[in-house]
C-alpha cells in the first residue's frame, strides 16, 4: 500500500496536477484538447502530467472511438482520507476549513 500511497502523494504535490483533478471533477470525460484549454498548457505538458496522474490511479481513461476520454477516479483520495481524516469528526473538520476560507479570503467591501 505505501507504494500506491507514495504515488497519490507525488501526484497530489504538484500544484498543475491538482487543477487537471480540479477541472475532471468539473466535469469528467474530458479530451486531452478540452484539459489543455483551461490550463493554457501544451498537449505533451498535460499528457506527462495525466501521466503521473494515471500511474497514482487518480484518472482513468475511455476510448471512445477516436477519442480518449478522461476521468476523476476518486478512489485513492477516499483511500488517504480513511486512513488519516476518518478519526476526526467531520463537523470540526469542516468547521476548521470554513475558517481558514474565511481568514485567508480577502474581506467583502460593503
Amino acid at each position: 500500500m505505501g507504494g500506491a500511497m507514495d504515488a497519490v502523494f507525488k501526484a497530489l504535490a504538484d500544484e498543475t496536477r491538482r487543477r487537471l483533478l480540479d477541472v475532471l471533477y468539473a466535469g469528467d470525460g474530458r479530451t486531452l484538447a478540452e484539459l489543455c484549454q483551461p490550463l493554457a498548457m501544451t498537449r505533451q505538458a498535460v499528457t506527462k502530467h495525466l501521466a503521473v496522474l494515471a500511474a497514482a490511479n487518480l484518472v482513468t481513461t475511455v476510448r471512445r472511438g477516436r477519442e480518449k476520454l478522461h476521468y476523476l477516479n476518486p478512489a485513492p483520495l477516499h483511500e488517504i482520507s480513511a486512513r488519516w481524516l476518518a478519526k476526526y469528526d467531520r463537523p470540526r473538520l469542516e468547521a476548521l476549513a470554513a475558517l481558514k476560507h474565511g481568514l485567508e479570503s480577502p474581506p467583502s467591501t460593503p
